[in-house]
C-alpha cells in the first residue's frame, strides 16, 4: 500500500469515527430528558419496529431540535473554518469578528419592526444582511494599503462591541414581552425548534457548505500564502470574496434560528485540525461534524442538566470557549 492510499484510509476512517459520534450524541440527545427513553427503544423507534409509543416524544419534540443543533453547530464551524482560512488568523470567528453580532442586530431589528408585516420567513434574509453590512463595514475600516489580520480581528472586535451596544438600546425600548424573549435568543438558543423552522433553515445549510466544499481547492492554495497561491493561477480576491459570502451566508443564517451562539465557529475549527491532515476537503467535513456535535452536546447538556429548567445552550458553549479563546491569546501572544 502506498502512502497516498494509507493516507487516504486515515483520513476516511477518520471520517467514518466522527460519524458514529454523531450519531451516539445522536441517539443520546433523542433519549435523555425529563421522559427517559432507553437508547435501544430509540434505535427501534426508526427501525419501526415499536408501537409508536414514543412518536410525540422523539418526532414532534426532540428530532427537530436535536437536529436544528446539528445543523447550526455545523455552519458555524464551517464558517469559522472558511474566516481563519480568508484572513490567516487562529482567532478569527464570525462571533469574535463581529459578524454574528452583525447578523443578530439584523435579526433583533427585524423582529421588533417588520415581523408583524412580513411574517418570520423574511428573518434569515435580515441577519445574512446584517451580517453582510457588519463584514463591510469590519473591511472597509481595517483597510490601509491592504488588510492585515490582526488589524482586522481588533476592529472586528471593537465593532461586535458597539452593534451589541445598539442591540441592547433596540432590546431595552421593545415591550417586555419582546425583551424577555430576545435576551434568551442572543444567549443562543433552539428551544422549541419545530420542523417548520428546521426545513426552512435546512437549504442555507444544503447549500452552502457543499459550495463550501467546491472551494476546497482554493483554500489549499490560500493557504501556501498569496504570491505561491497568484503564481498558481488563483485570482485571490475573487475567491476571497466567494469564501467571505459563503461564510456570511452560513453564520447569518445560523444566527436567524439558534440566536448568538458563540465559539462554535471558534472551538470546532481548531479541534478539526487536531484530528485531520491540512487539507481543506477533510478539514470542512470534519469540522462540520465536529461543530454539530459540540452544539448537539451543548443542547442535550442544557435540557437536561437542570431540570425541569431548560438553559440556552449558548452558556454552555461560551463556558467552554471563553477559556479556549484565552488559551489562543496566550499561544498567539508573540505574534501580536
Amino acid at each position: 500500500m502506498t502512502n497516498d492510499s494509507k493516507f487516504i484510509s486515515k483520513e476516511i476512517l477518520m471520517i467514518l469515527t466522527m460519524l458514529a459520534l454523531t450519531l451516539l450524541i445522536f441517539v443520546f440527545s433523542l433519549s435523555l430528558g425529563s421522559t427517559y427513553i432507553s437508547p435501544a427503544a430509540v434505535v427501534k423507534h426508526f427501525l419501526q419496529l415499536d408501537q409508536g409509543e414514543y412518536n410525540f416524544t422523539i418526532n414532534i419534540l426532540r428530532l427537530p431540535r436535536t437536529l436544528m443543533a446539528f445543523l447550526v453547530g455545523a455552519a458555524l464551524s464551517v464558517s469559522g473554518l472558511i474566516l481563519q482560512a480568508n484572513i490567516k488568523n487562529p482567532l478569527a470567528s464570525p462571533d469574535i469578528i463581529g459578524i454574528t453580532g452583525g447578523a443578530s442586530a439584523g435579526a433583533i431589528i427585524y423582529l421588533s419592526f417588520f415581523s408583524s408585516k412580513f411574517g418570520i420567513a423574511g428573518l434569515p434574509f435580515a441577519a445574512i444582511a446584517g451580517a453582510a453590512v457588519i463584514s463591510f463595514l469590519i473591511y472597509l475600516l481595517a483597510w490601509q494599503k491592504g488588510v492585515t489580520s490582526i488589524r482586522l480581528v481588533l476592529i472586528g472586535i471593537g465593532i461586535a462591541a458597539a452593534v451589541d451596544a445598539l442591540v441592547t438600546m433596540i432590546i431595552v425600548f421593545s415591550p417586555i414581552s419582546t425583551t424577555v424573549q430576545s435576551y434568551v435568543w442572543l444567549t443562543g438558543s433552539i428551544y422549541g425548534t419545530n420542523w417548520d423552522e428546521f426545513y426552512q433553515f435546512l437549504p442555507w445549510v444544503a447549500i452552502f457548505i457543499p459550495l463550501a466544499f467546491a472551494f476546497y481547492k482554493s483554500l489549499n492554495l490560500l493557504a501556501l500564502g498569496d504570491k505561491v497561491a497568484a503564481s498558481l493561477g488563483l485570482n485571490i480576491q475573487l475567491n476571497r470574496f466567494l469564501l467571505m459570502t459563503i461564510s456570511v451566508a452560513l453564520a447569518g443564517s445560523a444566527v436567524a434560528y439558534a440566536g448568538g451562539v458563540s465559539f462554535i465557529g471558534l472551538i470546532a475549527p481548531h479541534m478539526a485540525r487536531r484530528i485531520s491532515g491540512k487539507s481543506y476537503s477533510n478539514l470542512i467535513i470534519i469540522s462540520a461534524l465536529t461543530g454539530g456535535m459540540i452544539m448537539m452536546a451543548a443542547d442535550l447538556i442544557a435540557r437536561t442538566a437542570f431540570l425541569p429548567l431548560d438553559l440556552p445552550a449558548g452558556v454552555f458553549v461560551s463556558g467552554i470557549g471563553a477559556p479556549f479563546f484565552i488559551y489562543l491569546l496566550y499561544r498567539n501572544r508573540n505574534n501580536f
